[in-house]
């Protein structure tokens, strides 16, 4: 049962007909301590007007509209997993608003990046690639994995995603490596191999590999191999549901709330960011 919108951290979603939008309205219908207070969507979207949870049959008194301002007039935060362009227009809005943001989307651009992080001047953001609680504790595992197998492992990311996907390799892929290649000293940009066709030559010593598959419905796959001479050690997540993303967002709703501003990732909500092992 929902806590009173007085006492609830009162959440807005944007892109809230869509797969995850549906499944954080969902999230937070059955919350006891986050409350729906806002859901947005784009100007020529269908289910403008219609009632947020509605597709449960059950009415939150909350429509679905395209006006930031007033879309997020009853928020504290707003969780975003559009497209970059929209994040980017709804950073500008939740700035002006002092509303601060959870960020899921992937695919920004390193202008935008650094866009964000200047609103976080402003603003407390929590922004990460995957929201889910158990891929990040694995990329706590991979920073670990990397720096027992710094040595003579070669590291290869695959990732699988459903067909609808637009962003290859995914964010969650690409933090993966960031993560590896932070924990190496190496830079990601210098040593990442994205592509492989015809005489490729012998692989780099030091390139960390990313495989990308796209198909069906699948929610998200992801497998980092160390591959040594005489063995190989792999570290694998899989999500079956989008609930993990939603209920990993709650989360760091709960901890943004509590930022009076500044950039956070999902190490800093869930406690991970100097844990040891």
């Amino acid at each position: 049962m929902n806590a009173s919108l007085a006492q609830a951290h009162r959440v807005a979603i944007a892109g809230a007909s869509g797969r995850m939008g549906r499944m954080l309205a969902q999230a937070l219908l059955e919350s006891a301590d986050c409350q729906l207070a806002g859901a947005l969507d784009v100007a020529d979207s269908i289910h403008l007007g219609n009632d947020a949870t509605g597709f449960l049959g059950q009415a939150s008194g909350v429509v679905i509209q395209s006006d930031l301002h007033a879309g997020l007039a009853n928020a504290q935060v707003l969780i975003d997993f559009t497209r970059p362009e929209g994040t980017m227009a709804h950073l500008k809005a939740c700035r002006e608003l002092g509303v601060k943001i959870v960020i899921g989307t992937t695919g920004f651009s390193d202008a935008q990046k650094a866009e964000i992080q200047t609103a976080s001047q402003d603003i407390a953001i929590v922004m990460a690639p995957n929201m889910s609680v158990g891929v990040n504790v694995t990329l706590k595992l991979l920073e670990m994995a990397a720096v027992a197998l710094a040595t003579d492992y070669d590291i290869e990311i695959i990732e699988a995603h459903h067909r609808h996907k637009v962003d290859a390799p995914s964010g969650t892929a690409l933090k993966m490596g960031e993560v590896i290649a932070q924990a190496l000293g190496r830079d990601l940009k210098q040593c990442a191999v994205f592509d492989r066709q015809g005489h490729t030559g012998a692989r780099p010593e030091n390139a960390i590999g990313f495989s990308t598959i796209r198909g069906g419905d699948i929610v998200g796959d992801h497998t980092v191999m160390f591959a040594g001479t005489g063995e190989r050690i792999e570290i694998t997540h899989k999500s079956s549901s989008r609930s993990t993303y939603a209920e990993g967002s709650l989360r760091a709703v709960r901890f943004v709330t509590q930022q009076p501003h500044g950039l956070f990732d999902m190490f800093d909500v869930l406690g991970l960011r100097n844990a040891q092992p």
